[in-house]
């Protein structure tokens, strides 16, 4: 019996897969099955995390209005001083 070649459809797709975990260690952008479940893990973790990242930042940024309102030597907190600019229409 003579050997058939595969088509090129499954290594097409393999190589797809290769290129989104090329920068991985190790087997996890050598071996196929490790490399699909890499890309997996890889998407859910940057889903997470983006919703983690907004708000980090919005953390970071309550943190730093509170600095600069503590260092003008008004003693308040960040919550009274939204509050205020709201009330006087500053903010909307």
């Amino acid at each position: 019996m003579t050997r058939v070649r595969r088509g090129y459809i499954a290594r097409r797709r393999r190589t797809k897969m290769r290129l989104v975990t090329s920068t991985f260690r190790g087997a996890h952008s050598r071996l196929t099955r490790t490399i699909a479940q890499q890309k997996i893990r890889a998407l859910i973790s940057s889903h997470r995390d983006r919703n983690r990242q907004k708000r980090d930042f919005r953390r970071l940024w309550i943190t730093r209005i509170n600095a600069v309102i503590r260092e003008r030597g008004i003693y308040y907190n960040y919550s009274k001083f939204i509050n205020d600019l709201y009330k006087s229409q500053l903010a909307s």
